[in-house]
């Protein structure tokens, strides 16, 4: 017996239509993702302000029930994220943070420290230590990635949006949005192999 998996737009017109618990079942299968968004693209600078954007883009849900509709091509996790986005931009404006993504540079030669990583489904202790390793410093190399371009990653790479996807999220054409996540994919591999290039020589050597 196969089981049949509402969607999120069958759960916002029965929310729509006055059903709490199709509400609650939102929230409940978007809550975490969209929180861990919310706190790496705004940064550890701004995490006192996590909540309250948070707490804001599910209210802007909730004053949206008597005039939203689904429009095509617009999936509802897509419209929930641009929500969040252009929150998370009201506060990085207003604490004075660069917003400018589109300079950048592309390292041609940056995908070499990180071909002969570990797989990261290996179960030895050495790579699972490598691996943690590794998750700590991304985090540390994403801080240091400008808003937008943060966002772009986090957004493909965490969020699993298309890239037709982060154009509506993140109110950018196309080209751009593919050029910020090249940006961001370019500056995280130099940065991450900077970290970590010195534990593979030591492996290496041992």
């Amino acid at each position: 017996m196969s089981i049949i998996l509402i969607t999120d737009e069958d759960l916002m017109r029965k929310f729509c239509a006055g059903d709490g618990k199709a509400f609650h079942n939102l929230y409940m299968r978007h809550e975490k993702p969209l929180y861990r968004y919310l706190r790496r693209v705004l940064g550890v600078g701004l995490l006192a302000q996590v909540d309250e954007v948070f707490q804001d883009t599910w209210m802007r849900l909730v004053d949206a029930r008597d005039s939203w509709q689904p429009r095509d091509g617009v999936a509802f996790k897509t419209w929930l994220y641009a929500l969040a986005h252009h929150r998370a931009v009201d506060i990085l404006r207003k604490s004075g943070r660069e917003l400018s993504a589109d300079e950048g540079w592309l390292d041609d030669d940056s995908e070499t420290a990180w071909q002969l990583w570990p797989a990261s489904s290996a179960e030895q202790p050495e790579q699972q230590a490598f691996w943690r390793k590794a998750g700590q410093q991304l985090l540390h190399c994403l801080e240091g990635l400008p808003a937008m371009q943060r966002a772009a990653f986090l957004l493909h790479h965490d969020d699993g949006l298309s890239l037709h996807e982060m154009t509506q999220v993140l109110n950018a054409e196309f080209e751009t949005v593919k050029s910020r996540l090249r940006y961001a994919l370019s500056k995280l591999r130099l940065c991450m192999g900077a970290h970590l290039q010195p534990i593979l020589e030591a492996d290496a050597t041992s």
